[in-house]
């Protein structure tokens, strides 16, 4: 039976219950090492609630990342179509998806350890949404290029690339209590992403 807008807000408590619990188990134990049995009963609900919401494991899985993921898409396509210079923009961008993952660390960490363990219809899903914010993202960095305000050495393509490399290589080493916040490592990458692309200063 489909879940109307009404009963959905009433029981999303539940579905939020069964993604935390989830979050916590598989960081402790692992995708694999964590059974659905084990969510369901830490959440405090029967197998036939927890498929009410999530068709599967798997399901929990995408959603952790995924619910990072689109909150990451919104804040990007309000940044890059809002106002300021290219550069300024991208600044933005660039901060704001450190900022974003290292406040859902354990959900990007998960997600990246687990991934190869998903179904492969559910990873080329995943993908594709990834993708999508990759080549939003793309297109600041070509804006750039077209202006002549970036360096177009590079193509812009691989310049995301090599951003993004270090941003999902975060869940190694960044801790909460260490001596950076999450917003300040968000503007040493985006200082470092605009240098590299010679902002200011492009060359051919």
């Amino acid at each position: 039976m489909p879940v109307t807008k009404g009963q959905q807000g009433k029981d999303e408590p539940v579905r939020q219950r069964l993604l935390a619990e989830a979050t916590r188990l598989f960081a402790e134990r692992g995708f694999e090492g964590t059974s659905v049995q084990e969510i369901v009963v830490a959440a405090g609900v029967t197998k036939g609630a927890m498929y009410h919401y999530f068709e599967s494991k798997d399901d929990l899985l995408r959603e952790i990342y995924g619910r990072v993921l689109r909150l990451q898409l919104d804040r990007l396509t309000h940044i890059a179509g809002g106002a300021g210079t290219v550069e300024e923009r991208l600044h933005r961008a660039a901060a704001d998806v450190v900022e974003t993952t290292t406040a859902n660390l354990d959900d990007s960490k998960i997600f990246f350890r687990s991934m190869h363990l998903l179904a492969p219809e559910t990873q080329k899903t995943v993908r594709a949404e990834r993708r999508r914010y990759h080549e939003r993202f793309r297109d600041l960095v070509a804006e750039g290029q077209r202006a002549g305000v970036f360096s177009a050495r590079v193509p812009a393509e691989l310049v995301v690339d090599y951003f993004f490399g270090s941003v999902h290589h975060l869940g190694t080493w960044f801790h909460v209590e260490g001596p950076l916040t999450g917003a300040q490592v968000g503007r040493h990458f985006a200082d470092l992403l605009l240098a590299s692309l010679g902002a200011g200063h492009a060359d051919e």
